[in-house]
């Protein structure tokens, strides 16, 4: 069976009765590049002085040169174009969706669509739509059998936190630009293209995943893409072509396929902020889990929220020490000529019989005895600290290991190691531990750059860079050979060295 012929589109922002220079601009592009099979607009396709332009179109004197697909309005101004709710052709090549729905090409292409703002009226004005609306097109889509996503969808406004865990759109602040219904949609309907305008701006975010990692069936990636409006004299992108087969006439295996950029997804993480706070924090350039079942009976569930965007836990007071503990900072046994820095929650001290003379540790003031069982605040805390760590040793030339050694310890320590530059790079440290876990007959599984490791924690243990690493024993580092001292490399240690340093018990 041969496999389909990806359809050619174009996508396009607000239009805002542009009409001569938006189709004269699709025109050139197809002498360059070929036939396209359709146009979709987004934002506002008609503008205050959109009359004079228009009725040539509508009259039939000019026509569109591809088959062209419009939302409605977005005001009261230009409710007046769209004179059927449930769409209609507004002229030759120029059609109008309609409110809401799902569009199916000839070709089997699905484009899910919205029309409007949102509104929290009911019922909603003509130009917005409401929570009803979405939540009546949601039952429509997921009541189909064996529902995937769809392959396009379209909205004006931007999805409210669109931005979360990817890069910046410039100066729009995802967090409160858009609407919170079109990202219960998009991440409902998972569209393989999401397009919105409205903001002035063009903005492809990263790709987003639409499952949990090592938890379910992997699914295809979503892509939003923001466009800009046309004839803009920023010159800002308004005008966006990509190729897509329909998702129906696809091989499953190519379908799912997952680029090296993928993020978590930034609606299921807004989804679960109402049930938790959320720590912003610094993600991790790579991480690995490691299963411990195979040689050391049953998994022991731990996480590192410390170490990238996590969901902690509700605050509640840390629990009481059974018995006297070297690192509660109110202990008579904590030795405080080791301490560098006391914050609201946590401090930094030396670490005593450390690698390196600037070997510290992040630890908690409160009797916690792991990053699992830490609280919000704390954790935002330990970010601060890992945050001002990372510029002060690479003020130095240095760059940090960091890992939690919970074993045996009944004290949260966050161990950081600094090691030089220009000795190692990430992908040396990265290939030392992938070594050592050969060697030890541990499996790594490496997650994307972007995952949220709290939907991912479940039964498995974590090793990420900089690194978190749980469930070790400590070797004297006298017992081990180290190649910088037998180099005599006074004062530095490689990441191979301290590598050697650790050892699964």
């Amino acid at each position: 069976m041969m496999a389909a012929a990806p359809l050619r589109v174009l996508a396009c922002g607000d239009v805002e009765g542009r009409l001569e220079a938006l189709f004269s601009r699709v025109r050139a592009v197809q002498a360059k590049s070929g036939h396209f099979d359709m146009l979709l607009c987004v934002g506002n396709f008609f503008g205050a002085t959109s009359e004079a332009e228009w009725a040539e179109y509508r009259t039939g004197a000019k026509k569109a040169p591809i088959p062209t697909y419009v939302l409605g309005a977005n005001d009261q101004e230009t409710i007046s174009y769209f004179p059927d709710v449930s769409g209609c052709e507004l002229a030759e090549n120029i059609t109008y969706l309609g409110r809401r729905g799902l569009y199916s090409s000839s070709s089997g292409l699905q484009i899910a669509y919205l029309s409007g703002i949102e509104s929290q009226d009911e019922p909603a004005p003509a130009y917005s739509f409401n929570t009803k609306d979405v939540v009546e097109l949601k039952a429509s889509l997921l009541s189909t059998p064996n529902f995937k996503g769809v392959d396009v969808l379209l909205t004006s406004p931007w999805p409210r936190h669109v931005g979360t865990f990817a890069n910046s759109p410039g100066g729009i602040d995802t967090k409160k630009c858009g609407s919170k219904l079109v990202s219960d949609l998009a991440a409902s309907l998972k569209p393989r293209y999401h397009f919105a305008a409205l903001e002035k701006v063009y903005y492809e975010r990263l790709p987003y995943r639409n499952h949990t990692v090592l938890q379910e069936t992997p699914q295809h990636v979503s892509r939003f893409i923001a466009l800009a409006d046309v004839g803009n004299t920023s010159k800002k992108k308004y005008l966006y072509a990509f190729s897509i087969t329909p998702m129906s006439l696809m091989n499953p295996a190519e379908l799912v396929k997952q680029p090296q950029d993928v993020t978590e997804n930034p609606y299921r993480k807004e989804a679960q902020k109402t049930k938790a706070p959320l720590c912003a924090e610094e993600e991790p350039a790579c991480q690995f889990f490691f299963d411990l079942n195979k040689h050391h009976g049953k998994k022991r569930p731990s996480d590192e929220k410390a170490a990238g965007n996590s969901q902690p836990k509700q605050a509640k007071k840390p629990p009481q020490p059974m018995g006297p503990c070297w690192f509660c900072l109110a202990s008579p046994d904590v030795e405080k000529h080791l301490v560098v820095s006391i914050g609201t929650h946590c401090y930094l001290a030396l670490a005593k019989g450390g690698l390196l003379p600037d070997h510290v540790l992040i630890l908690p003031i409160g009797h916690y005895q792991s990053v699992v069982d830490l609280s919000s605040e704390v954790l935002e805390e330990v970010t601060k600290y890992k945050s001002a760590l990372k510029e002060f040793f690479r003020s130095k030339g240095k760059r940090y290991v960091l890992f939690e050694r919970n074993y045996r310890s009944q004290h949260l320590q966050l161990q950081v190691i600094p090691v030089p530059l220009d000795h190692c790079t990430a992908e040396d440290i990265k290939e030392s531990f992938i070594a050592q876990a050969q060697e030890q007959q541990i499996e790594l599984v490496e997650i994307p750059e972007h995952s949220d490791i709290m939907q991912v924690r479940d039964e498995i243990s974590l090793v990420e860079f900089t690194f978190p690493l749980s469930s070790l024993g400590w070797w004297c580092p006298s017992e081990v050979p180290c190649c910088c001292w037998r180099q005599n490399i006074e004062g530095l240690i490689c990441a191979r060295c301290i590598l050697l340093q650790v050892k699964i018990p």
